[in-house]
């Protein structure tokens, strides 16, 4: 473990291959219109303003879940919504960072 490791938890790309060595979903939590304009082919999409109708849905799904947006600040508080209702969930940050992670 690394100095920076240490201090700011574990590397995020490390974290996301564990994630998705799980079965992680990827879920997308920005506006259709975003979407519409692209996103990381097989992940889910879910409007961070409809998450708590769908959290339901998602327990039930029974798997890991990375949360992504435009730049990390709504994922992360997916993650932190979907923490809360005991989903095991981390914050991908941008979709497309996470793209490139994966």
């Amino acid at each position: 473990m690394g100095f920076f490791d240490f201090l700011f938890g574990t590397d995020k790309k490390q974290q996301v291959q564990e994630m998705m060595s799980k079965g992680a979903i990827i879920l997308d939590v920005r506006t259709k219109r975003e979407w519409d304009n692209g996103h990381i082919a097989n992940a889910k999409h879910v409007p961070l303003d409809d998450l708590q109708n769908q959290v339901e849905k998602l327990k039930k799904l029974n798997k890991p879940i990375i949360t992504c947006c435009a730049s990390g600040m709504r994922s992360a508080k997916a993650a932190q919504i979907l923490k809360s209702k005991n989903i095991e969930s981390i914050n991908g940050g941008s979709w497309l960072s996470l793209k490139k992670k994966l």
